[in-house]
């Protein structure tokens, strides 16, 4: 049985990896004008304020970052 991680959780741990590189990760509210072209997450280049990835899958980059082990899964 894997333990659930929050959305909320998961969101901090990889801002907490990703801010030593100057960027970090946004949620896109789905009521904004962006949406569609930003998707659910995305992520920024905070050192020059531009958008570096859009449409992310916050599971998938919390296992390539390590931040989410394998026996821990997104609780959805």
């Amino acid at each position: 049985m894997k333990v659930k991680v929050t959305e909320r959780a998961l969101l901090a741990r990889i801002n907490r990896a990703l801010r030593k590189d100057n960027q970090q990760l946004y949620r896109c509210r789905e009521d904004s004008q962006a949406y569609e072209e930003l998707g659910d997450f995305y992520a920024v280049d905070t050192a020059q304020d531009v958008v570096m990835a859009r449409h992310v899958d916050l599971a998938m980059w919390a296992r390539d970052l390590g931040m989410l082990p394998d026996w821990e899964e997104l609780q959805r």
